[in-house]
């Protein structure tokens, strides 16, 4: 697709493109600063900039002016995988090779295996780490309240990206390699208020993907070929050794659009008691460009990438004329990314299934100048039976803290961070699901690091 459209939509998304992911499975929850400072305990319902955007449209009926936010964030992973054991296959062969030469090229009419024997090989691999790079998220958001019935609203964030990339001569290449998933979702949203405590509101979200995998295959071989000419019978004899061939097995670099929404309502008890529902449509993305798989039965240039859809409820209470509690629970239908497929084929299954975080935490306003906030969130991780050592995932903790600094009555700077602690996984990855012959055995482990900053200003 070449259109004037999609040529905004690329231009656009290389500015709020990211493959960062931090929540369970490759969700990217980095939407601003001051969620991040607060684990997005409540996010669906705090309203306290524009961000809001990002979780539940209803929530900018809670505007009286016009508001925009923008920020980013920046995310440091820590990835590893340790004490791998790599199951590969290595192969004797005697085999005879026809040739005839035409103008003085050599080409193959045909061969004669003789003798062939595989035998599988165990190889403990060197511990790696860093093989997910520093990412930074952008965001930004646009409220304006049309009157007290109506308001509209625009955002750019990401939802969905993860990126992991091994060095080329990575011992088990075929499950290392490099993946790398990125989007953006850019929405336009409209609200509208019942009465002083209902408000509904939707929208459309326009995601535009990029996916890149790139996975080789090595081969260990030992033997012997004789080349034999087709002309007058002379042969030539080559000893294999210990040949060993690197072959690409997998290269892809893909981008689609998808169309998704969203729907979302809030109920506000008080000035200082509210609740906040929402609930996210997620497409399957068909991505299309070079798509080169080896074990292909026929070669396509589409690839599928299920995206799940996501609900969350959240609550916010003063428990003080200067403290507030909030908190939130999101469902995550990772149930849908179940495989990734071409037209012909199945690349590869994940079967993950749905999971859930919970998050809780504390806003409190200082002063006029200063608010404080902190939070903590249990996060889920959507893997199920199958383990990969490409997109490395665990039971996540994150424990936040931020601030917000009111730089005037209607400008604030906003800084979040958070320290996201993973746990070891045992991860046992096949080629082929159950076949132990090409498989590897590893400890994979993800920790971050995240910092962000934030403009808000209302007018």
């Amino acid at each position: 697709m070449n259109t004037p459209f999609s040529r905004t939509l690329l231009a656009t998304s290389l500015l709020f493109i990211s493959s960062a992911s931090t929540a369970g499975g490759f969700q990217v929850n980095e939407h601003s600063a001051t969620g991040l400072g607060r684990a997005f305990a409540g996010e669906a319902v705090i309203a306290d900039n524009a961000s809001v955007l990002s979780r539940n449209a209803a929530a900018m009926m809670m505007f009286d002016k016009d508001a925009f936010s923008m920020g980013m964030t920046m995310v440091k992973p820590d990835v590893s995988v340790k004490d791998a054991k790599n199951h590969s296959m290595s192969g004797n062969i005697q085999a005879d090779i026809n040739y005839k030469n035409v103008l003085g090229i050599n080409i193959p009419t045909g061969y004669t295996l003789k003798n062939s024997n595989f035998s599988q090989a165990s190889t403990s691999l060197t511990d790696v780490d860093g093989i997910a790079e520093i990412e930074i998220v952008p965001n930004f958001y646009y409220i304006h309240p049309i009157n007290e019935k109506f308001a509209v609203g625009v955002a750019a964030y990401s939802n969905f990206g993860t990126g992991t990339e091994f060095d080329d001569n990575y011992g088990a290449a075929i499950f290392g390699g490099k993946t790398s998933v990125k989007s953006m979702n850019l929405g336009f949203s409209i609200a509208y208020r019942v009465n002083e405590h209902l408000s509904f509101g939707g929208g459309l979200d326009v995601i535009y993907g990029v996916g890149d995998l790139y996975r080789d295959i090595n081969a260990d071989l030992t033997g012997s070929v004789n080349f034999i000419n087709d002309k007058d019978g002379s042969t030539s004899h080559m000893d294999l050794g210990g040949a060993s061939l690197k072959i690409n097995a997998l290269d892809v670099h893909a981008t689609g659009v998808g169309l998704g929404g969203n729907i979302g309502m809030v109920y506000e008890v008080n000035d200082g008691n509210r609740f906040g529902l929402s609930y996210k449509y997620s497409p399957e993305i068909e991505a299309k460009g070079d798509v080169k798989y080896l074990a292909a039965s026929q070669q396509s240039d589409k690839i599928y990438l299920p995206l799940p859809d996501i609900a969350e409820f959240s609550g916010f209470h003063m428990i003080t004329d200067k403290t507030a509690i909030h908190y939130s629970i999101q469902w995550i239908g990772w149930s849908a990314f179940d495989t990734i497929d071409t037209e012909y084929d199945t690349i590869k299954e994940y079967h993950w299934k749905d999971s859930y975080h919970y998050s809780i935490g504390a806003t409190h306003y200082l002063n006029n100048k200063w608010v404080l906030r902190t939070g903590y969130m249990y996060d889920q991780t959507p893997v199920d039976e199958l383990t990969s050592i490409s997109i490395p995932d665990s039971d996540r903790q994150w424990v936040s803290a931020g601030f917000t600094y009111n730089w005037s009555t209607s400008t604030t700077l906003d800084f979040g961070f958070t320290y996201l602690i993973g746990e070891d996984v045992q991860a046992h990855e096949y080629l082929e699901e159950g076949v132990e012959a090409i498989s590897i055995s590893a400890t994979t482990h993800a920790d971050a690091i995240l910092a962000a900053i934030q403009l808000s200003h209302s007018f």
